[in-house]
């Protein structure tokens, strides 16, 4: 989303604060009505929707194959697990509901909140996702090879979240 839009548009809509709750809580920052960060389920989701307003049906697409560069191999969607999340993720759809009433994701957020779905059932080793971490480590470059697969400046941006924000709670 860096890459598409910028930090400066990708901020208007996620945050980059720890937020001290749970990774799925039903909460945005006081004032700005925004996600904390894209650490959390709330803004991963808002993150999803920004990228399928620019690229509507390919998001996914997008989405696996970045993935994929980072891991070194052509990841796939478990689709049992895709499946499970479409039909259990009742407290992502409230969130994507609470996004969309604050303006924060477009109008079609089920097909948003499906790409997110999809995501979160991508299939990877402990050896894709230490190289995509590693990749993400050699400031976006696959270790391997060391092809790009992230922009400078958005991977820096990213490593910042994620330092300061952690992985969930």
């Amino acid at each position: 989303a860096i890459e598409t839009y910028g930090a400066e548009r990708v901020s208007e809509h996620v945050g980059v604060e720890p937020s001290g709750d749970a990774f799925n809580a039903i909460e945005l920052q006081n004032g700005t009505n925004r996600p904390f960060n894209p650490m959390v389920n709330s803004g991963a989701i808002t993150v999803t929707a920004l990228l399928h307003a620019r690229y509507g049906n390919e998001t996914f697409d997008i989405i696996l194959d970045r993935m994929s560069q980072a891991a070194g191999r052509r990841l796939s969607v478990d689709q049992g697990v895709y499946e499970s999340e479409r039909r259990t993720g009742h407290r992502n759809r409230a969130i994507a509901h609470l996004l969309l009433n604050f303006g924060l994701v477009h109008d079609e957020a089920e097909a948003a909140l499906d790409v997110y779905f999809r995501q979160c059932a991508i299939e990877v080793t402990c050896v894709d996702l230490a190289t995509m971490g590693a990749t993400l480590a050699n400031m976006g470059r696959h270790p391997r090879t060391n092809d790009p697969v992230f922009n400078l400046k958005a991977t820096r941006a990213m490593l910042a979240i994620m330092f300061t924000c952690g992985m969930y709670d």
